[in-house]
């Protein structure tokens, strides 16, 4: 557990990021502190202020918008991330990626394991590498365990799109891009996503660009 001293900077930080009011500025790739491990949280802001922080964060989360964000990504180095997805998606998207509504939750210390040996692969991006998808195979169904913002324990298992979003969010908290895990050669700008990439599943752009995807039923 680290020192008042220790604690100080990050809670300074965080007082800082809050005064300035709405949205918090979301750090984009090519800066460290989204390539360094965060730091576990124990305590470094006094609930007051982690509790401001968490709402920032939703805020921020809402209106980027998106359906994760981890704290990291708005430059503090902590282990918090937040998630909430409302999956207004057609039912063709819902059905094939397994996509359907997840409340908001708090995702202190959190960690994840493989449930099983199946992958499944999907586009997907991120609000720090904005404009741009690529396709990422992952596990199809993970086991999360975290705290909650009260310090309650979680223990509960994803399928299908929230499994995704859990393992994207704590991949941030350890220093991961979702790009690190990416088929290259999936890379697509958001406009080539809308012209040409825009089904459920990937197998077209697989065929088109030249990329393997994972047998499912492996």
């Amino acid at each position: 557990m680290g020192t008042p001293s220790d604690r100080a900077p990050l809670a300074e930080r965080v007082e800082e990021l809050l005064a300035v009011g709405g949205p918090l500025p979301i750090v984009a790739a090519g800066d460290p502190v989204l390539r360094r491990a965060a730091e576990p949280y124990d305590g470094q802001l006094a609930p007051a202020l982690f509790e401001r922080f968490v709402e920032a964060l939703r805020l921020t989360m809402h209106a980027a918008p998106g359906v994760g964000l981890a704290a990291p990504q708005v430059g503090v180095g902590l282990r918090i991330a937040v998630v909430e997805d409302p999956a207004p998606v057609p039912d063709q998207v819902r059905l094939a990626r397994g996509r359907v509504p997840q409340p908001f939750r708090v995702l202190v210390n959190p960690s994840y394991e493989p449930v099983g040996g199946v992958r499944a692969a999907f586009f997907e991006g991120c609000l720090s590498v904005p404009g741009w998808q690529a396709v990422v195979a992952r596990h199809a169904e993970v086991r999360l365990r975290a705290r909650d913002e009260h310090g309650r324990a979680v223990e509960e298992v994803f399928a299908g799109w929230p499994a995704r979003i859990v393992q994207h969010e704590t991949d941030h908290l350890d220093g991961t891009l979702y790009l690190d895990r990416a088929e290259l050669r999936s890379l697509a700008s958001n406009a080539a996503m809308a012209d040409l990439w825009s089904q459920p599943t990937p197998e077209r752009a697989a065929s088109a660009l030249g990329f393997e995807l994972p047998d499912p039923s492996a």
